[in-house]
């Protein structure tokens, strides 16, 4: 037991970095990315001995994170909010510092699932087979939720370009 715990430490002090990176990316709230990456290693932890045993363990992890930001909004203290509204953000001038501020405001308006699926495909530039195994869902389930989550940013962002998307991870 003592060999498993210690290579359990040492998968996530590797990859913590890359969790907290990708459950920043989903939440854009840097408080909710730490409770989402703690919730993913704490569940690790308890079924370790088996998950070790994944034949893509970087993959298995990632589709946990995944699918626990996808079905944190059917529990019940994910619908307490402190604010009526959020608020109001004011849309900055093209080119400017605040362009990835934008991005994520929109993406966070975007439904949970297709915003996972924007999140995999742009900002962590996975394949759609990729994007549809961490999922659990068809190919062409990836490309219609890419389609209509960016169809949403369109209307969400209004004229403003959609190329700040695949720079959110340069910045």
């Amino acid at each position: 037991m003592a060999g498993e715990s210690a290579e359990y430490v040492e998968y996530v002090t590797a990859r913590l970095p890359v969790l907290r990176r990708l459950a920043y990316s989903l939440t854009g709230d840097s408080h909710r990315a730490d409770d989402l990456v703690q919730q993913t290693i704490t569940t690790m932890f308890v079924r370790w001995s088996r998950i070790r045993q994944a034949e893509h363990l970087d993959r298995y992890v990632r589709s946990m994170l995944v699918n626990a930001f996808v079905d944190e909004r059917r529990l019940s203290w994910a619908r307490v909010r402190l604010f009526a509204e959020p608020p109001p953000t004011v849309a900055p001038e093209p080119d400017s510092v605040e362009d990835r501020s934008v991005l994520r405001d929109a993406l966070a308006q975007v439904p949970r699932r297709q915003r996972a699926v924007l999140v995999l495909r742009f900002i962590h530039d996975l394949p759609v087979a990729e994007v549809a195994d961490i999922l659990g869902i068809s190919a062409g389930t990836v490309k219609s939720q890419t389609s209509h989550g960016l169809a949403a940013l369109r209307r969400l962002l209004g004229e403003q370009p959609l190329a700040t998307l695949t720079n959110i991870q340069e910045r």
